[in-house]
């Protein structure tokens, strides 16, 4: 395989899936693309990973997590979702850029810690069939299928089903946000007794304000699930 490998990058060499420009190796981005990209690390909530701009406890949790608790036991981002990871992202949810999932990778185990050592298996935000018919792939899956080869962890990726398809979330308010996909997910009937008691890492592209992932969560737990974890690729930060 890694044969294989070697000549494909002889007859396509591998290229920066934002510039274009040749890389050592596919996955990898250019350096002037890579230098724009924040990372995220502690300080951070102990909930939400919402970064810090000081140091805190490992415990402290910032103020939108004691206001309104999320269901869910921890999230966790690798990037700010800013300039210079936007078009990375969006490329890769809906230009077809699949293949940039490879540079996602380590950046995701490095961001998920110890969420990882305990975790059962992987579950998908899910696409609505219609939205999904639209984009031919949901971005989740992709993430988690890979990530789920990655880190040698099990994958269910129809274990959450979008019951209700619901208007874009890109300019609403926090509270419209979760008015928006309340009640709009249910675990899948068929996998029901594959998750219950299970610890479970729940899979997006972007944690805006949690709304989706919370909602995601919310059917998880009363299906039978034994807790989740939250892990996305970027998160906004405010």
């Amino acid at each position: 395989m890694k044969a294989a490998h070697k000549i494909l990058d002889l007859v396509l060499p591998p290229r920066c899936v934002v510039s274009g420009k040749e890389v050592d190796r596919q996955g990898m981005l250019a350096p002037d693309i890579w230098a724009g990209l924040r990372f995220i690390a502690a300080p951070q909530c102990a909930r939400c990973g919402l970064p810090f701009d000081y140091e805190v406890e490992d415990t402290t949790v910032c103020g939108g997590c004691i206001e309104d608790e999320p269901d869910f036991t921890s999230a966790r981002s690798a990037l700010v979702y800013d300039d210079g990871s936007r078009d990375l992202i969006l490329r890769f949810k809906h230009a077809d850029q699949t293949h940039s999932v490879l540079a996602f990778l380590p950046w995701l185990k490095n961001a998920a810690g110890g969420m990882l050592e305990n975790a059962d298996v992987l579950v998908p935000v899910p696409l609505h069939r219609w939205r999904l018919l639209k984009r031919r792939y949901n971005q989740a899956a992709v993430m988690a299928w890979a990530f789920g080869r990655y880190t040698d962890k099990a994958v269910i990726p129809d274990a959450l089903l979008r019951v209700r398809s619901t208007p874009s979330q890109g300019h609403l308010k926090a509270k419209e946000r979760a008015d928006n996909v309340k009640k709009a997910f249910t675990v899948n009937e068929r996998h029901k007794s594959k998750l219950a008691g299970k610890s479970v890492i729940l899979i997006d592209d972007v944690y805006t304000t949690g709304a989706t992932v919370n909602e995601c969560t919310k059917a998880l737990l009363k299906a039978g699930v034994k807790d989740v974890h939250v892990l996305t690729l970027a998160r906004v930060v405010k």
